[in-house]
């Protein structure tokens, strides 16, 4: 990428003729994706950015706003939030009667940068209420084969990944064991179900593979960095890998596996060490959805010093929802490998600006 566009002229005549091939096959994704969905039966949906909550993942930061009156009128100044996934809108829509839907559309997550990440950026959500997790593992494969055609394979950072080879599936206690030689359910023996372990059995792992670690870190700490350092790098290639069965405290919006209540019904895809989506089979426990937030919410306050409010008009559907299954999927991020780019803004009409 030219000069003027890493010091911020995005729009200067010289960044934009750079980026305008990219933003071609921008266009081509686009139009894919919205053919794939409607041969496959599914509606598409549109649901405000604007909402009382804006998820609850501890770890990401939400933009903060505040809604003025009708009229500046008389009325009380409300505070609002911009959405940082349209989850709960959908499934709202999913208890109202909706069955297949999906939506392309802008979210908003503070804090964000680096070469895959924007603080806007977009998604690709879609849902299929009455049919399983793993019917998205399916929905995943097809929609990345109709976006790359035959001989194009995705591209990122030196690797190459075939959407039309043979896809790996591997859990993450095979994948800890395959790459790290790290027994993973072993280091969570002595928890209670649906909690987070304690950290010193991976502590002693990660220093064993040389992983280094912190007092004070969490098990969930240690698990990213030896994931981030020993794994990822290893998945999405030479085709793409669905990573699935998490550890189901590490699945806030996820339903327990039913033959094993340690796992949760949760998939994530990667594409040349990329991390692509991430999908669950949706819980519909409304009171387990309340204290999984609230010790979401609890976490987030003891990390950050704040925390979200609950949508109750969200919990009140998850408890009329019918079986569904849900996945989010990173657009910027497809472009990318569809391109061969190395940093989201090569692929980005406007970047968010961040110079000034």
């Amino acid at each position: 990428m030219n000069q003027q566009f890493q010091t911020g002229r995005w729009w200067s005549p010289e960044a934009v003729a750079a980026r305008l091939p990219n933003l071609r096959r921008r266009a081509a994704v686009r139009n894919a994706i919205w053919c794939f969905f409607e041969e496959a039966g599914f509606t598409e949906v549109e649901t405000p950015a604007l909402q009382v909550s804006p998820g609850l993942e501890p770890h990401l930061a939400a933009f903060e706003t505040v809604m003025l009156p009708p009229g500046r009128g008389g009325g009380p100044s409300l505070r609002r939030y911009l959405h940082t996934s349209p989850e709960f809108s959908m499934k709202k829509l999913l208890a109202g009667g909706m069955e297949k839907i999906w939506q392309l559309c802008p979210v908003f997550r503070n804090a964000e940068g680096a070469g895959t990440h924007q603080p806007e950026f977009r998604m690709i959500e879609w849902y299929r209420a009455g049919e399983g997790y793993r019917v998205l593992m399916q929905d995943c494969i097809d929609l990345l084969r109709a976006c790359a055609p035959k001989g194009s394979p995705y591209r990122f950072r030196g690797r190459e990944s075939d959407p039309h080879a043979y896809w790996q599936v591997i859990t993450v206690d095979e994948a800890f064991k395959y790459y790290c030689g790290i027994d993973l359910p072993a280091t969570r023996e002595a928890s209670a179900a649906g909690t987070m372990p304690g950290a010193d059995g991976l502590r002693g792992e990660a220093e064993h593979i040389g992983v280094r670690t912190a007092d004070g870190d969490t098990w969930d700490d240690v698990f990213f960095r030896i994931f981030a350092e020993k794994i990822e790098p290893e998945l999405g290639h030479p085709a793409p890998t669905i990573l699935t069965d998490y550890p189901v405290h590490m699945a806030a919006l996820s339903r327990p596996k039913p033959e094993d209540p340690s796992l949760a019904e949760r998939f994530e895809v990667y594409v040349c060490g990329l991390e692509l989506a991430n999908a669950f089979g949706e819980l519909t426990d409304a009171d387990e959805q309340r204290r999984r937030f609230e010790a979401d919410m609890d976490l987030k306050e003891d990390l950050y010093g704040e925390r979200y409010p609950v949508d109750e008009d969200f919990l009140d559907a998850v408890a009329q929802m019918p079986p569904a299954s849900g996945i989010a999927l990173g657009f910027d991020r497809l472009v990318m490998l569809a391109c061969g780019a190395d940093d989201i803004k090569d692929v980005l009409w406007a970047p968010v600006d961040q110079e000034s």
